[in-house]
């Protein structure tokens, strides 16, 4: 039987076939980014003492700020001071704070977060110091202006927080925060207590830039921001920190090496104004003016109701007793009315408010969402305004008082977060920056209206902000971008 010829040409198309089938193939380097390296490595002791050394700046901002509210009974009495002199020292402090929010948000993107919050709390703890030896009213003012600029790169210890921490563990810490900005309050309340009926308010704010200067020292045990640092191509430094952190937290790196590009364009305002931002960033300005107005509205007012003593209309301007000048004159425009060991009580009452709520508010924020939580409580603001337009007893006026301060505690609470998260890297100290420098302008009006127009109407003044809240509550829940478990972005 004859058999079939093979074909020589299928036997060489295989060998060549197997050849080729033969060279090695070469395999791509694994890399991986800071967001990989912040969720392998976990949360762990390096971000207990990041929370409390970068909590803790809340407590210096809170004194600083604070410190008015306390204060100004006294200036107005010592210096003859009328209502809308007293409004403007607070007004010029959130004018610096609004200019130089804006100046330390560029740089902070350009030459890192670290270094900023240096220099911010060196400047605030300097001219703060200065003020306690203010020889007029003018060079107070101009002296808490100053201050009001360093206070204003505290804000970039949010930011270094916010980089550090994995995702699933930034809606919990951040809203814990509140505590510091609470303990700085209560403890200025305290001190002024203390201090001012004894040795006089100069030595208050001696006693008050104490945890500021405190603070610098501690500073040299956080590092420079990773993200900052593989965003300016110093990828050596960003990888040392991540080795660093992951050895406290007794953690592992990811496999692989440390590679992101060099992001050339860093802090620029163009793009908060870029299409993917545009409506974002509007809607956020538009809430932190809000909630800044009303924030410091309900401080303001809390201290003019008390020093005043308006609830239901029981006493006006007329017949508040005048024991400053020369002359002694009822009809003089000035009045000292001292706050009473009451008044500093219903003070501090009302103040604890602030972290009442704050349970809520974590839940809110990791089950709601950022958007929807952010505008249940402003809606709620908004009604606890008016209910304090109800004429009740002195325990009433302080649960109405006290129900305020925690919402409005957690307004500032979500809306810190949610700006923090979401811009990139290259802009995220920048828009928190123009954030601030937008809340500012609501605190610099704030004044006028719990200082000024309330004294001619409570009812216009309540209303004000009230309506304010509404609008606030509206832009929160149309926001564009929900940032609840979303990774930090890095570029835009």
């Amino acid at each position: 039987m004859a058999t079939k010829p093979t074909e020589p040409v299928t036997i060489l198309s295989l060998q060549k076939l197997s050849l080729g089938t033969a060279e090695p193939q070469v395999k791509e380097p694994k890399t991986f980014t800071v967001e990989d390296a912040v969720e392998t490595i976990g949360f762990g002791r390096f971000h207990i003492a990041l929370f409390l050394i970068m909590g803790s700046t809340g407590v210096v901002e809170a004194m600083e700020i604070m410190l008015i509210a306390v204060v100004s009974p006294v200036i107005r009495c010592e210096w003859q001071l009328e209502n809308w002199q007293v409004a403007l020292v607070t007004t010029m402090v959130f004018f610096g704070y609004m200019v130089f929010s804006i100046l330390f948000g560029l740089l902070a993107d350009r030459y890192g977060r670290w270094k900023i919050l240096l220099i911010s709390f060196l400047w605030g703890a300097y001219f703060s110091l200065l003020t306690s030896f203010a020889p007029s009213y003018i060079w107070f003012v101009f002296l808490r202006t100053m201050v009001g600029c360093g206070v204003s790169g505290h804000s970039q210890g949010l930011i270094i927080k916010t980089e550090f921490l994995p995702t699933k563990y930034r809606g919990y810490m951040l809203p814990l925060s509140q505590v510091f900005w609470l303990a700085g309050s209560l403890l200025i309340i305290g001190l002024a207590s203390v201090i001012i009926p004894t040795i006089g308010w100069r030595w208050l704010i001696r006693v008050a830039s104490i945890p500021g200067i405190i603070l610098i020292v501690a500073f040299k045990f956080i590092p420079e921001s990773a993200r900052f640092n593989v965003s300016t191509g110093n990828t050596q430094a960003a990888l040392a920190t991540l080795e660093c952190i992951a050895k406290m937290n007794r953690s592992v790196m990811p496999e692989g090496k440390l590679g992101e590009p060099v992001l050339e364009k860093r802090g620029r305002f163009a793009d908060l104004l870029d299409a993917k931002y545009l409506q974002t960033t509007l809607q956020i300005w538009v809430i932190w003016l809000g909630i800044s107005f009303a924030y410091y509205g309900v401080i303001l007012a809390s201290a003019e109701l008390l020093e005043r003593d308006l609830v239901c209309g029981s006493k006006s301007d007329s017949e508040v007793v005048v024991t400053g000048g020369d002359s002694g004159e009822s009809q003089s425009p000035c009045y000292c009315h001292m706050f009473a060991p009451s008044d500093y009580r219903t003070m501090i009452i009302s103040t604890i408010g602030e972290i009442a709520l704050n349970p809520l508010n974590i839940l809110g924020i990791n089950f709601l969402g950022r958007r929807l939580s952010l505008s249940i409580t402003m809606g709620c603001t908004a009604l606890f305004f008016l209910l304090l337009n109800i004429c009740t007893s002195s325990a009433g006026l302080i649960g109405f008082l006290f129900m305020l301060r925690a919402l409005v505690a957690a307004n500032f609470n979500t809306i810190y977060i949610y700006t923090a998260e979401v811009y990139p890297t290259t802009m995220r100290a920048l828009g928190m920056g123009t954030s601030g420098s937008l809340c500012r302008i609501g605190a610099m009006v704030a004044p006028f209206i719990s200082q000024v127009l309330m004294s001619a109407s409570i009812l216009g003044a309540l209303c004000l902000f009230s309506s304010v809240c509404v609008v606030c509550a509206i832009s929160a829940f149309t926001l564009p971008i929900e940032t609840k478990g979303r990774a930090l972005q890095q570029i835009k």
